[in-house]
């Protein structure tokens, strides 16, 4: 019985590993890279037919903002109010133009982020979770009939920690479903700068696609935070029962493990939160 509770305890935390590395991963990976860059292509065609929407849209925009921002036409005759609707337009072109080499920008300065944040707290997936000596012993010497009730624990402890890594892996797919589509769009919500009364919708746009680039150094704090507390020693008392212990144990890790799941999903609330946006 005892060698059943092990097996299962490691199996649990396998498939934990497993997937956090695989987190681990999508986190270092560019959108471009993302399942061989297959995705980005796709993103790249709706992006150039919205480009050309988007350049159709700054001239309208731009027209609605000259009419509500300027009271006559005639002002357009100092030469202060002229060049500064000219100098609106051209900007607003060259946004939008541009848009996807901006967009780049702020994902290479994302991963920049992403990449000093492992770098300064030495966080490598590889060194993933391990069931601790004392666990091992305390299951060997488990009773029968109190090591069935922990056996069959276990195996609801490797069903929760299966179903929360995927919840893990699926919040962090749909960050890059967001980057995407950020992305795709994005030559629409920046021709809003072309006009004042519309150059909140941009300025709403690019403070929304920072935040969700963020959630990738948010979520990644968030695993250096959690295998910095997993990597310590579980607190649990040695004079306590084998079954005891291993209860202990596994509601420890369950407990730290919901935590991070709940601070990972919500790391696009905590994005915009430390940034500001």
């Amino acid at each position: 019985m005892g060698d059943s509770i092990i097996n299962s305890l490691q199996s649990a935390l396998s498939i934990w590993n497993e997937k956090l590395s695989e987190l681990f991963s999508m986190l270092t990976t560019t959108p471009e890279e993302f399942r061989g860059g297959a995705i980005w292509s796709i993103i790249l065609k709706v992006f150039d037919s919205m480009s050309a929407v988007g350049l159709a849209l700054v001239t309208l925009c731009w027209f609605a903002g000259v009419i509500k921002t300027v009271g006559t036409f005639t002002e357009l005759k100092r030469p202060e109010v002229a060049v500064k609707v000219i100098v609106r337009l051209i900007l607003a072109q060259y946004v939008v133009t541009n848009a996807l080499k901006l967009m780049k920008q702020f994902i290479s300065l994302a991963c920049g982020i992403v990449a000093n944040i492992m770098t300064t707290s030495g966080f490598f997936a590889e060194d993933g979770l391990v069931l601790p000596e004392e666990i091992i012993s305390a299951a060997q010497n488990v009773g029968v009939i109190s090591g069935l009730g922990a056996w069959i624990v276990a195996l609801i402890c490797m069903l929760v920690i299966t179903v929360l890594s995927f919840i893990i892996l699926l919040t962090v797919y749909g960050r890059f479903f967001k980057i995407y589509i950020y992305t795709a769009l994005a030559p629409i919500p920046l021709s809003g700068f072309a006009g004042e009364p519309t150059s909140g919708m941009g300025r709403s746009f690019v403070r929304s696609y920072l935040a969700v680039l963020m959630e990738g150094a948010v979520i990644l704090l968030a695993c250096v935070i959690y295998s910095a507390f997993a990597a310590s020693p579980p607190v649990i008392d040695p004079d306590a029962s084998a079954q005891t212990m291993i209860f202990t144990y596994m509601g420890q890790l369950i407990f730290q493990m919901l935590i991070l799941v709940a601070t990972i999903r919500g790391a696009d609330r905590i994005a915009r939160e430390v940034t500001g946006l």
